[in-house]
């Protein structure tokens, strides 16, 4: 037997607050879009018009810097705020209360996971000079990763040109990976030489960066000779890219190896996995992918066509958590996911997970039992299949089949008939049988 070699996860930085002051710092610079978004959570005029996007924004802003104290372009700029971290969530014009901000004053891990959106999101929080190509917005924005590493592994200011030096190289070595053809004015050979031209540019560039790194609360900026500028972490930064390293390392873990495959590739290589090593995976894969993408790729998964990984998304959107309410809310709408969107949202409201099944109809059960069934039948044992018989609400067989037939599930008939198959009784499963037959035949 060999014992697979993980890297260790990294150690939160030497001098790092404790995470109740790290709490304290993030509510202090989302303070305003905590106000704004506390404000439209209430003021009905506001229900509707999102400040920033409403074709009638303008006198909602107005609106809002009367009651707040605060000028429009700061309601603009903390409303954008309030919506990257997850303060407020838009629902098509309609602007609603997110769950973080109903968590904002009891929940510190609400608050930090809040701060750590908007700091992922600095590029939207401080737009990019118009006047430069796309393309190499996108390529600072890409290294950006490394420079910070830099800041943290420095613990203390780092001269801005240092950290230009550091733009630089990481740049070419971007258009090494993408195999770019050289220009002429090059001041370096190589495939991914920086030209001349673009020294100017990344130089302002880096200025962008870092004023918008500053403005999400992650560094601080101040003068340093003639030499140029400095740029310190700041408690809150320092810790997010420790969280970034961890999150990297965890990735790093993945104990079935399924990190890089897409959603519905690693809920199939977890099916034969006990529940610990399968949550093990779920974290894992979930740590290599903004939460967004995931939930959204794994409720992709769950309307598809397999039971059992539908079942399975909705294990891995446990882990998931709190992030997921809003999407898993809205899955609960489609006939063929409420059941299971119930039963996530009972577990986290706090129910205990056996009695979370008691928030079910009669009828909603009876489809989550067929739906089961179903996983059970194209992947199970047929003992399992008999011993499913023993979960249903019904208490009898005679009940359960006239109730199976009335709920429309589209799998009815397979699961019946392997049922029937199944069932060492002759007369249960003759009985099963015939209650297959009429469901083909829409009969009675």
């Amino acid at each position: 037997m060999t014992t697979r070699r993980t890297r260790p996860a990294p150690r939160p930085p030497e001098g790092t607050p404790p995470r109740a002051e790290l709490a304290r710092q993030a509510r202090t610079v989302l303070a305003d879009a905590v106000r704004i978004a506390r404000w439209a959570a209430v003021d009905r005029g506001a229900a509707g018009a999102a400040p920033a996007d409403h074709p009638e924004a303008v006198p909602v802003q107005e609106r809002a810097a009367a009651a707040l104290d605060l000028t429009p372009d700061q309601i603009r700029a903390g409303w954008d705020r309030a919506r990257l971290a997850g303060l407020v969530e838009l629902h098509g014009g309609t602007a609603r209360p997110g769950w973080r901000l109903h968590a904002w004053d009891r929940d510190d891990s609400a608050v930090l996971r809040g701060w750590v959106a908007l700091f992922d999101a600095w590029s939207l929080v401080h737009p990019a000079p118009a006047d430069v190509a796309p393309s190499a917005v996108a390529e600072v924005v890409e290294a950006v990763p490394q420079v910070l590493s830099l800041l943290q592994l420095s613990a203390g200011p780092v001269q801005v040109p240092a950290l230009l030096d550091l733009l630089r190289q990481r740049v070419e070595e971007l258009r090494e990976e993408r195999c770019e053809v050289p220009v002429e004015g090059t001041e370096e050979t190589g495939a991914g030489a920086v030209c001349a031209a673009d020294a100017d540019g990344l130089a302002a560039l880096l200025d962008w960066a870092l004023e918008g790194l500053a403005a999400v609360g992650a560094l601080t900026l101040g003068e340093g000779g003639p030499e140029g500028g400095l740029a310190t972490l700041t408690p809150l930064g320092n810790w997010a890219v420790w969280v970034k390293l961890e999150q990297i390392c965890v990735a790093a873990q993945s104990p079935a190896g399924n990190i890089e495959q897409s959603a519905e590739d690693m809920l199939r290589g977890c099916a034969r996995l006990t529940p610990g090593p399968a949550r093990d995976e779920y974290r894992a894969w979930l740590a290599a992918r903004t939460l967004s993408s995931a939930v959204t790729e794994l409720l992709a998964v769950a309307r598809g066509e397999d039971a059992l990984l539908r079942g399975l998304a909705f294990e891995a959107l446990r882990v998931v958590g709190a992030p997921a309410e809003t999407e898993v809310r809205a899955a609960a709408e489609e006939a063929s996911l409420r059941p299971y969107a119930l039963l996530w949202l009972a577990e986290y409201d706090g129910a205990d997970p056996d009695d979370a099944p008691d928030v079910l109809t009669r009828e909603e059960a009876t489809w989550l039992w067929v739906d089961t069934a179903a996983a059970v039948a194209d992947h199970g044992e047929s003992v399992l299949l008999v011993r499913h018989l023993d979960s249903a609400v019904q208490g009898t067989v005679p009940a359960l089949l006239d109730e199976v037939r009335a709920v429309g599930h589209p799998r009815t008939v397979q699961v019946l008939v392997a049922l029937a198959a199944a069932h060492p009784d002759p007369a249960l499963a003759k009985a099963v049988r015939r209650a297959a037959f009429q469901v083909h035949t829409g009969g009675s």
